[in-house]
């Protein structure tokens, strides 16, 4: 087993691909790869102003809001009300989106996976959780409140926090309140 703690304290905010706004990766396979070059990857994007989304062909994406009212999706022409909290939803990275706040900033966890390559299930949970890594794969939990803990493991996440594992089960994670927990498996 490989065990990263991946602490928020440590990332930095780059441009947007589109340079509309703001993200910070968690983490990306290969590690360091370019935007158009990853498996997938893992990030925290500061969306502060209506606009549109950087195309991903051949990419599958799973927004989820953690902080503010929510969005308004154009999605291939299609409106998507993402308006709910820690509800991931998933659209086509290479679809033309633009994206129309509700009611002032957000904070998205963005997950986007290179289809064909990776599949990628995307959970918020709250409570008690064994974490199970699928043979080749990953698995990423992100703490979106301060208080979580990787059991056996002596891992405290803050807010924001990751933890990113290959290999066997680290164990079961523990929340006081709620992380988004991405499962990357290899097609």
């Amino acid at each position: 087993m490989t065990l990263r703690v991946l602490r928020a304290a440590d990332r930095t905010a780059v441009p947007w691909k589109n340079g509309g706004g703001v993200t910070r990766e968690i983490a990306a396979s290969p590690e360091g790869a370019s935007l158009d070059a990853f498996d997938w990857r893992v990030s925290l994007a500061d969306v502060a102003a209506d606009g549109p989304f950087s195309a991903f062909p051949g990419v599958d994406r799973t927004l989820t809001v953690v902080e503010g009212a929510g969005m308004d999706l154009m999605v291939g022409g299609e409106h998507h009300i993402v308006d709910e909290q820690y509800w991931p939803h998933d659209f086509p990275g290479d679809l033309e989106t633009d994206g129309r706040l509700l009611e002032g900033p957000v904070v998205n966890v963005n997950v986007m996976y290179r289809r064909g390559r990776t599949q990628a299930a995307t959970a918020v949970v709250r409570g008690t959780l064994r974490l199970m890594v699928p043979q080749g794969g990953a698995v990423l939990a992100v703490a979106l409140e301060d208080g979580a803990v990787l059991d056996g493991q002596g891992v405290e996440l803050a807010r924001y926090d990751a933890v990113l594992v290959t290999g066997e089960s680290p164990g079961v994670l523990r929340t006081q309140g709620y992380a988004v927990v991405v499962t990357l498996s290899v097609r």
